[in-house]
């Protein structure tokens, strides 16, 4: 089996998300995903890694990642390359699963739970504008997720206040002014959902401090990223001034970047973002070394539709996995546009995906649309250990438009 065509995808109307296909001369094709600044990844994809994938087996998965990475590594490793490299991954493993004919998790060790909780982070789409009701009426914006059985919600109280001061000053009164919506929820509901608060990493340390040591009283159930993830020991600091866990982080890159945050002990709950990091091969990877610091890890999900599946499999093969993001107004809202079949989310709970590879592509119908830009590379090329296209290699038309 080998590798024929990288395909990129992207819609103008959800202008964050970039589609990877990746075609066998058997007649697979790989599904993957990133999200942010579509366009410069899939530049990156064609001008540098889908070159190098023409002609390799996908099965020899592990051996293309570190030869993708040493490639991008020349110069930088994160970023667009880093996003490229993690939807490269993740249809990479789509097409071995379809070819093995089992579902993803399977071969990365098999299930160790029939189902998968999650909590909700607040968005907004069509009938479901759930980050104006965070304000306008918090109560029944949590009551609404547990109707749907869904016990743990993640919000963003503080986001008004970091903006306008730079995240540098909070005074008491802003952070109780900031607070109502999560008091009023906390009066009417109890401890009947668990509330998760993000910072956006949008603080600096003494106003973060000041924040959660404000927010203990109402028994949150972590505070993630009150500061961005520069500085493992001020991450500590943080930790030492309050009771809520520390979650961390979506901001971290790879297993090198996420290392000391678990083995300090930094990040208590482990985020990665699986579209971001490295794909599904550096997450699980992320996963396992965790565990052996008995540190939960929670995969961060608030983009596309094929990330909730790709997380969907680490889930549901990592031993110590605490819960799964989701977004109701996204996956009750666009998904259906773009693949079928959607995630199946129950009672709280994503329920397993049964096909073979990742368990959803992409639609038909979406095809029908008038704002795709589709762009393909099936020419192979080679740049050389010190970044630079080899000599020797043919290039012309390595990037090709539909």
């Amino acid at each position: 089996m080998k590798i024929t065509k990288v395909e990129t995808i992207t819609s103008k109307e959800f202008n964050q998300v970039c589609w990877v296909r990746i075609y066998t001369d058997n007649g697979k094709i790989g599904l993957g995903e990133t999200w942010y600044l579509p366009q410069s990844v899939a530049m990156v994809i064609h001008e540098l890694f889908a070159p190098q994938l023409i002609g390799l087996n996908p099965i020899n998965k592990d051996e293309i990642w570190t030869k993708l990475f040493n490639l991008m590594s020349v110069f930088t490793y994160s970023g667009s390359e880093l996003r490229a490299l993690s939807a490269i991954d993740i249809a990479l493993w789509d097409i071995v699963g379809q070819q093995f004919e089992e579902p993803i998790y399977n071969l990365l060790g098999g299930k160790v739970r029939d189902k998968v909780k999650i909590y909700n982070t607040i968005g907004s789409y069509g009938d479901y504008q759930d980050n104006e009701f965070e304000q306008k009426d918090p109560v029944g914006l949590a009551q609404s997720l547990l109707d749907e059985g869904i016990d743990v919600m993640k919000c963003y109280y503080m986001a008004p206040y970091s903006e306008s001061h730079g995240g540098n000053f909070i005074s008491s009164k802003e952070i109780k002014e900031a607070l109502k919506p999560l008091a009023l929820q906390r009066k009417h509901l109890g401890d009947k959902i668990e509330i998760a608060h993000d910072g956006a990493g949008a603080w600096q340390l003494a106003p973060a401090i000041k924040i959660v040591k404000a927010m203990d009283e109402y028994n949150i159930f972590w505070q993630e990223e009150m500061i961005q993830p520069l500085n493992i020991e001020t991450h500590l600091k943080l930790s030492k001034e309050t009771d809520t866990p520390i979650c961390a982080a979506e901001r971290l890159m790879t297993r090198w970047g996420f290392r000391e945050y678990i083995e300090k002990g930094a990040a208590e709950i482990v985020m990665p973002d699986l579209i971001w990091t490295g794909g599904i091969t550096e997450t699980k990877k992320i996963a396992d070394y965790a565990q052996v610091y008995q540190t939960p890890i929670a995969p961060h999900d608030w983009t596309g539709p094929v990330n909730v599946f790709a997380c969907a499999h680490i889930s549901f093969s990592s031993q110590n996995v605490m819960l799964q993001e989701t977004n109701r107004a996204y996956y009750k809202g666009w998904y259906d546009k773009f693949i079928e079949p959607n995630i199946n989310i129950k009672d709280g709970y994503i329920l397993p995906p049964n096909e073979p590879g990742l368990g959803t592509r992409l639609s038909q119908k979406m095809f029908d649309r008038n704002d795709l830009d589709i762009r393909f590379t099936t020419e192979k090329s080679h740049w050389n250990v010190v970044g630079f296209i080899d000599p020797s290699q043919k290039v012309s038309n390595y990037f090709s438009k539909k």
